[in-house]
């Protein structure tokens, strides 16, 4: 979630008044109260934190989903916020990471931005990983790698799916894929790559 979207959700959900202020200070309020954990966005080609409202996790998914009354189980967003709450609990800084990729389509220059769910760092390891639910097809695939591939350095670059039983493997391009339950269940899954 971020503060703009969420006021204008208010207004047009409730039709009570919100702005964006009123909303970021109750988000703050929520981070000192550990219910929530807010992540920065960082252009990792410029290599520098954008001013774009930033993006707001769980602290506890299980709080989170009895004040919803369960009704917005929504499997891709838990396993985020999980691999989120993982990635803090093992002692990385957690950043949601954006790639500005330009791209020629008939003479016709474009930018776009394309997220990259974590850009993780502790001391001089950097480390860019995506989460995916289900990668069904090859299309699929190209589409959940297509920022990853686009960052243009060395740091390790990893998908992490919502299949289970997905042991590490890496595809021709460098990137590393593996299970949820094997990244979760191991606490060195990430330095064993």
């Amino acid at each position: 979630m971020n503060p703009t979207k969420f006021a204008n959700a208010i207004q047009t959900v409730a039709g009570i008044p919100a702005n964006h202020v009123t909303v970021k200070k109750h988000l703050e309020f929520l981070q000192e109260a550990y219910l929530l954990s807010m992540s920065k966005r960082y252009d990792v080609r410029g290599r520098h934190y954008l001013d774009y409202p930033a993006k707001y996790y769980a602290m506890d998914t299980g709080i989170r989903n009895v004040h919803m009354n369960f009704r917005q189980y929504e499997p891709t967003h838990l396993m985020e916020n999980a691999i989120y709450n993982e990635l803090i609990r093992r002692g990385y800084a957690v950043d949601v990471g954006v790639a500005i990729v330009e791209t020629s389509h008939s003479n016709v220059r474009e930018k776009r931005q394309h997220e990259i769910d974590f850009v993780v760092n502790r001391f001089s390891e950097r480390i860019y990983i995506q989460s995916a639910w289900m990668i069904p097809e090859e299309e699929k695939r190209r589409q959940e790698t297509f920022s990853l591939r686009h960052i243009g350095d060395s740091f390790r670059k990893i998908v992490v799916t919502g299949d289970p039983y997905e042991k590490p493997w890496m595809d021709e391009s460098g990137i590393t894929f593996m299970g949820i339950v094997p990244f979760l269940l191991n606490p060195h899954s990430l330095e064993t790559l």
